[in-house]
């Protein structure tokens, strides 16, 4: 099993850039592939990016060229840089370990665009 806290979030004008950090503990790091989920008031969370255990990323087509996903192996630890935020990016966003049929969440974290 593994557990993830994410940090990172907060208020940021329309334009600006966050970045995210989901921290893990208790499993092997390494073995897991990884995704930021998002979700909005009165929607339903939604995949933003994924990071494989060999590093291949992919991100949703309505943040890409804005936002990144890296892993730190060495830290347990996976970023998700967002750029140029835009009111409609505003959720919590989560982590998520998976592993075979196994996933795990964290606690989420609030992003909030607004001027």
């Amino acid at each position: 099993q593994v557990q993830l806290v994410e940090s990172g979030g907060g208020l940021v004008q329309p334009g600006g850039s966050l970045r995210l950090s989901c921290a893990a503990s208790g499993s092997i790091f390494t073995i897991y592939t990884m995704g930021w989920y998002r979700q909005a008031p009165g929607k339903q969370r939604e995949l933003v990016c994924t990071i494989t255990s060999a590093s291949s990323t992919y991100c949703q087509y309505f943040v890409k060229g804005r936002f990144s996903i890296s892993r730190d192996n060495a830290k347990n630890t996976v970023y998700l840089q967002m750029n140029n935020l835009q009111p409609e990016d505003t959720a919590v966003y989560y982590c998520k370990a998976t592993y075979r049929e196994n996933g795990y969440w964290g606690q989420g974290t609030q992003v909030t665009v607004s001027s």
